[in-house]
């Protein structure tokens, strides 16, 4: 009897062991990929408990596994599959078994590409670019205000809260976006931030393949891409490689030790609090947070460490670093940004903070993504001033040092910086206009100076009405100057409202809503209602231009020529063989008089010039005059 109990409690405690270690398959990654695509080598990522302990197996004509790895973590395996030509979309089951015995099985999908999916087109030199703050543009959809068993919900109060805008509600607006003359949208990150806090923003990814529910859904997200596609609306997916959020999934259980750079130890992620004030008076030694010092990239003579340093670091406690050397990590990373090009028809990507993540990684991103999609277009941030450091990043070329990086665009931050000091300085040697003159100079630096982004501020920079004094002359000609010189322009949501705010005050007032975008909202911008005198203007000033823009061969195809600005004007042409658009800067108060035979090289063969802001047509071949502080555009005849 005792002999038979006990092979009793010992036949249940065995059944217990072989409950508890059943194998649970919990995602994959990608969820489902296309047939038919440029590289046949498709990386899976497989989380589960204990999900390491299986064998894996699939039957499907043209797929083979061709490897399957685990690295420090029982929890993951990584499945190698080879998708040949002949695969045929549909599905197929992935299995997982555990001595013989089945203990998971996952329907994979190969779907169909649509038609001429590898030749999209990217954004490019027509084009001009809206950034957009979900969050902060429009409530298109108060059901997803607040979201059950997420971190952090609504609070319109906390300027660094959630507000609730949302992909409905710039959906909502597509027709405004339209009419003030934009042809692409790049939308600040919408992938899952399940952050406790500030987590509008964007930048702390917590999951790589969903849309943060607080803007919508996956599908939301592609049913909006494909209504602004039938618009002829592009859409750019703003994307980070060098970080992650600390709330992400994999922070509990990382695939292998390598997977973060310096993951501190001893320290619980999820029990920080993440508020600036914390921020500021927290112990931050047990962290390696990067020293922002991106020149060790280009600097020959740069210690390893101070180099290692900067890529290897955090950008903050709450955004641990990836590690892009981790094959596993690139991989999973390039497999991603294709999945969403695919998935929603992305006409293009910015990549944020550019020089951070691993470099040989991000050229060979930039490869694959090219030879997979030839017409794309990313553009990289480098928010750094000076065009040699920029330019180091853009092109096809090796670089002095051998690297080539394959970037087609970055954002022209030089420039950038340029227009601020141009018209808020006094005029000088190297100071005021020339500013503008001599970062254009340095354009033999870049492959492509013409494929460069410009801007006059975004998300991170102070609003530029408020950099230009409240002075909404200068503000007109700078935003001009964007608009009409050689790059691609993008404008920030609220510029065209002279929306205000510096960076040293902190991010929220400068990423304030856009006003109408909420129900109860005094002041629309949509329609009108409520906007003053000026603000009213500044929108139809862009609008003015951006409508031209689109039509204006000179300015969409053509080079630029300029000449050294002298007291205070600044003359250049974008020119072709056949047409010529000259952009005078008077920045002066008072109007002045422009003499024709000074400017020849470009005004020679043409008599008269069409102010593309008044339609009223000015002789050149005579002494004409430009109002003081005011861009004039003039259509050569």
């Amino acid at each position: 009897m005792k002999k038979t109990i006990l092979s009793i409690i010992l036949s249940f405690v065995f059944c217990l062991n072989t409950f508890a270690a059943k194998p649970k398959l919990e995602r994959i990654e990608p969820m489902f990929w296309w047939a038919e695509m440029h590289n046949p080598h498709l990386q899976l990522l497989v989380h589960g408990q204990d999900i390491a302990l299986t064998q894996v197996s699939l039957s499907y004509p043209g797929v083979e596994i061709k490897g399957i790895t685990q690295l420090d973590s029982k929890n993951y395996l990584f499945v190698d599959l080879n998708i040949s030509k002949e695969a045929k979309p549909g599905f197929f089951d992935i299995v997982f078994k555990q001595k013989k015995r089945v203990v998971a099985t996952y329907r994979y999908e190969l779907k169909q590409r649509g038609a001429n999916s590898a030749m999209r087109d990217g954004f490019n030199k027509s084009d001009a670019l809206y950034l957009i703050m979900p969050d902060r543009f429009a409530n298109g959809d108060t059901s997803n205000d607040n979201i059950d068993g997420m971190r952090e919900n609504h609070n319109r109060k906390n300027s660094l809260g959630r507000h609730g805008g949302d992909i409905a509600g710039i959906e909502q607006h597509l027709d405004y976006i339209i009419n003030q003359g934009y042809t692409a949208i790049w939308l600040n990150p919408v992938l899952e931030n399940d952050m406790p806090e500030q987590s509008y923003h964007g930048y702390a990814v917590t999951d790589f393949y969903q849309i943060d529910r607080h803007y919508g859904s996956n599908e939301d997200y592609k049913d909006f891409a494909e209504k602004a596609k039938d618009q002829n609306i592009k859409l750019i997916m703003d994307m980070i490689f060098n970080h992650c959020g600390a709330f992400h999934w994999w922070m509990n259980d990382l695939p292998s030790k390598d997977w973060i750079n310096n993951m501190p130890e001893g320290v619980d992620l999820t029990k920080i609090e993440y508020t600036d004030a914390a921020m500021e008076k927290m112990d931050k030694s047990a962290f390696t947070i990067t020293t922002h010092r991106k020149t060790v990239i280009e600097d020959p003579h740069v210690a390893k460490s101070d180099h290692d340093h900067l890529v290897d670091g955090w950008f903050v406690p709450s955004m641990p670093d990836l590690n892009q050397k981790n094959p596993y990590v690139a991989r999973y990373l390039i497999q991603n940004s294709i999945w969403w090009i695919e998935y929603a028809h992305l006409a293009g990507i910015r990549m944020d903070t550019y020089p951070y993540p691993d470099k040989e990684m991000m050229a060979q991103w930039n490869k694959e993504v090219l030879e997979a999609y030839p017409n794309f277009t990313i553009v990289g941030e480098e928010m750094f001033f000076d065009p040699a450091i920029v330019s180091y990043w853009e092109g096809k070329e090796p670089n002095r040092d051998g690297y080539t990086p394959y970037c087609p665009s970055m954002m022209d931050f030089p420039l950038q910086g340029a227009l601020c000091q141009a018209f808020t300085e006094e005029e000088g040697w190297e100071n005021g206009l020339m500013k503008i003159y001599l970062t254009l100079a340095k354009d033999f630096l870049y492959s492509d100076p013409f494929n460069l982004v410009t801007f006059p501020d975004n998300h991170d920079l102070s609003r530029y009405y408020s950099v230009m004094n409240k002075d909404l002359d200068l503000w007109k000609m700078g935003i001009a100057t964007t608009l009409t010189t050689r790059g691609i322009p993008q404008i920030f949501y609220g510029t065209e409202t002279l929306m205000e705010g510096f960076a040293h005050d902190g991010h929220g007032k400068m990423r304030a809503d856009f006003p109408g975008g909420w129900k109860g909202d005094k002041v629309n911008a949509f329609t009108g209602e409520g906007l003053n005198k000026d603000q009213i203007e500044a929108q139809k000033y862009i609008r003015t231009i951006l409508k031209w823009r689109k039509n204006c061969t000179p300015i969409l195809e053509g080079k630029l020529k300029h000449y050294i600005p002298q007291d205070g004007i600044y003359l250049y042409s974008r020119y072709t063989d056949k047409e010529n658009v000259i952009v005078i800067l008077n920045k002066n108060r008072e109007e002045k008089e422009i003499d024709p035979m000074k400017y020849q090289e470009v005004l020679k063969g043409y008599t008269k010039g069409k102010d593309i802001f008044t339609n009223q047509s000015i002789s050149i071949q005579k002494t004409f005059k430009v109002r003081g502080k005011s861009a004039l555009i003039l259509e050569l005849h």
